[in-house]
C-alpha cells in the first residue's frame, strides 16, 4: 500500500483550531473568493443548486443566479460536515461545485476532482482554487538549508503542492470537459519570518505532511531560517516576500451540446496550403 503524503487528521485539526481566530488571518481566503467570484461572474448562467467546499463565502451565491448554496466543511458553521476525499452527496446532484483553497492537502487528487465531476448534473461547472508548486517557496528554501546546517538533514516542513501541467492532466483524466487551468501569483510581505509562520497556522495551514517531524524543532533551526531569508528574500524595504502561487482550474461536466472537436480526418484543408 503506498504511503498516504497527508495526514488528513492533522488536516482536520488545524482546520478546527484555527476557525475561531480566522478572520484575524484570512486576508489571503478572502483575496481567493474575490478572484473566484470574478471567474463566476463572467459565466452567464444560473445555478440553481451549487456545492462550495471549503470556506463559506456568500458572494458567490450573489453573483451567479445560485438558488441553494450548499457548504461542505468541518463542523464550523457549515451545513454538511465532510471531506472532500468522500463527497457525501448522490451523483448529479449539483449545478456547481466550487472549491476554495482545500485540494492540496489531498492524497487523492485525482479521486476527488472525479467525485467532484460525478456530483455534477450534466453541462454543471466545476471551478477551483489552491496552493500551486511556487507557494512558499522562500520559505521552504530557508528551512531546508537551516536544517541542514543546524542538523546535518533536512525534514518535510512545508507542503509539497501540485505544478498547473500537472492539474491540467488532472482534470482531463477526472473527465471534465473544455477543461482551462491558469495561475496568478501573490507575494505577501512580512516583518519576520515568524510573523509568516503564524498566518499559515491562523489559517489551518500547519504541516500536515504524513512524514513531518514530531518532536519541537530547535530555536536555533528558526533563527538560521530568518536570517537566511533575510540574507536571500527581504526587500529594499527590509520586508520579507512570501509567495502564493494560486491555481485555478475550470472545467464542465459533459453534456452533448457542449462544442465538441472534430473527428480525425474530417479536416477540409491542408496544414501546407495554410502555410504556403
Amino acid at each position: 500500500m503506498t504511503p498516504l503524503l497527508f495526514d488528513r487528521t492533522q488536516v482536520r485539526r488545524n482546520r478546527l483550531r484555527a476557525a475561531p481566530k480566522l478572520r484575524e488571518h484570512d486576508f489571503l481566503i478572502d483575496k481567493v473568493q474575490d478572484m473566484l467570484a470574478e471567474r463566476l461572474a463572467l459565466i452567464k448562467r444560473d445555478f440553481p443548486q451549487a456545492l462550495q467546499a471549503g470556506t463559506t463565502d456568500r458572494r458567490l451565491a450573489s453573483q451567479s443566479g445560485i438558488q441553494t448554496l450548499t457548504t461542505l466543511g468541518y463542523g464550523v458553521s457549515f451545513n454538511v460536515e465532510g471531506d472532500e476525499e468522500h463527497l457525501p452527496f448522490e451523483p448529479q446532484s449539483f449545478d456547481l461545485v466550487v472549491s476554495t483553497l482545500s485540494l492540496h492537502t489531498i492524497n487523492d487528487l485525482p479521486g476527488a476532482l472525479i467525485q467532484a465531476r460525478r456530483a455534477l448534473r450534466p453541462d454543471g461547472l466545476f471551478l477551483c482554487a489552491f496552493f500551486g508548486g511556487e507557494t512558499l517557496k522562500e520559505l521552504r528554501d530557508c528551512l531546508m538549508n537551516a536544517e541542514v546546517t543546524v542538523r546535518g538533514g533536512a525534514s518535510p516542513r512545508i507542503s509539497p503542492f501540485a505544478d498547473r501541467q500537472q492539474v491540467a492532466g488532472l482534470m482531463q483524466r477526472a473527465g471534465f470537459a473544455l477543461p482551462v487551468v491558469d495561475s496568478e501569483m501573490i507575494t505577501v510581505s512580512y516583518g519576520s519570518m515568524t510573523r509568516l509562520m503564524h498566518d499559515l497556522r491562523g489559517m489551518g495551514e500547519s504541516n500536515a505532511v504524513t512524514a513531518r517531524p514530531r518532536n519541537f524543532a530547535r530555536r536555533s533551526l528558526f533563527a538560521e531560517a530568518e536570517k537566511l531569508y533575510r540574507a536571500r528574500y527581504a526587500g529594499e524595504d527590509g520586508l520579507l516576500n512570501a509567495t502564493f502561487e494560486i491555481i485555478f482550474a475550470i472545467g464542465w461536466a459533459p453534456h452533448e451540446s457542449q462544442q465538441q472537436p472534430l473527428k480525425r480526418g474530417s479536416a477540409t484543408h491542408r496544414l501546407s496550403d495554410i502555410l504556403e
